[in-house]
């Protein structure tokens, strides 16, 4: 049974499912981050996942990259899966600019989150259903 770390349950909103991924967003408005959980259990690190689940990982990554980077006009996309802090295995897919926060330097520790204004969240929700409609399925709220 899948259950999301608790870390990652308090620092995130849920956005919603892919078939494999829950995607979530970071609660900090200063960048739009947003984290993939496959929905699997008790696995950190990617050669845990079978190889349907590993090619499915990688499409829905790759998906929503594509997707974020055209929606909020992104400069550069980062991709990453560490783990050092959550080990629950999750993908940050991260919209960079240049004239955000943090630019050129990674978007970790560089300042407190600025945690999302209900309309801001209601905002960033109406963007990706405008691009997000094929096998995802968004949570409510």
């Amino acid at each position: 049974m899948f259950t999301l770390d608790s870390r990652l349950q308090q620092d995130t909103l849920l956005i919603g499912d892919f078939p494999l991924c829950r995607l979530l967003l970071m609660n900090d408005a200063s960048y739009p981050w947003f984290i993939l959980v496959p929905r699997r259990e008790a696995v950190s690190e990617l050669f845990q996942l079978d190889n349907a689940d590993q090619q499915a990982l990688w499409l829905e990554t790759t998906r929503l990259a594509e997707t974020l980077k055209d929606a909020f006009v992104a400069d550069k996309m980062n991709v990453a899966t560490l783990g050092n802090v959550v080990s629950q295995l999750h993908m940050h897919v991260i919209v960079r600019r240049r004239e955000d926060a943090a630019w050129p330097a990674p978007v970790w520790g560089k300042h407190p989150a600025k945690a999302y204004e209900p309309e801001q969240i209601a905002a960033v929700r109406e963007r990706l259903r405008l691009v997000l409609t094929e096998d995802f399925c968004f949570a409510e709220g």
